[in-house]
């Protein structure tokens, strides 16, 4: 991941409307920062969320609250708490996908 061009910038994302995305179940709010390819959020998936497709995208995901379960699509499984997270490069390792029976928040880079 490369920053782009970018002066120092502070971000409010409570000022931020947040855009919906719909899971298998459940849905995600993202409160986004684009700037050239990059994108920073901080996602909030509600209670019971499934992700609706298996992603092959690089990401920095660390949790804030909450709880996440992470399956890859070769069968491993893993699931982060407040202050885990991970690092996995575009088409790294095994596709990825998310789901949560709690809630959770986090933040993301990629």
């Amino acid at each position: 991941m490369k920053i782009p061009t970018l002066p120092f910038t502070l971000t409010n994302w409570n000022d931020m409307s947040p855009t919906r995305h719909p899971g298998t179940s459940g849905e995600a709010s993202w409160r986004s920062f684009h700037v050239g390819d990059l994108r920073v959020r901080v996602v909030e998936y509600s209670p019971g969320y499934l992700a609706d497709h298996w992603c092959d995208r690089g990401h920095v995901l660390y949790v804030l609250e909450g709880e996440l379960h992470t399956e890859l699509q070769d069968g491993r499984r893993f699931v982060l708490t407040q202050g885990i997270g991970y690092q996995v490069s575009d088409f790294g390792d095994a596709a990825h996908r998310s789901s949560t029976p709690t809630g959770v928040k986090l933040f993301i880079v990629d």
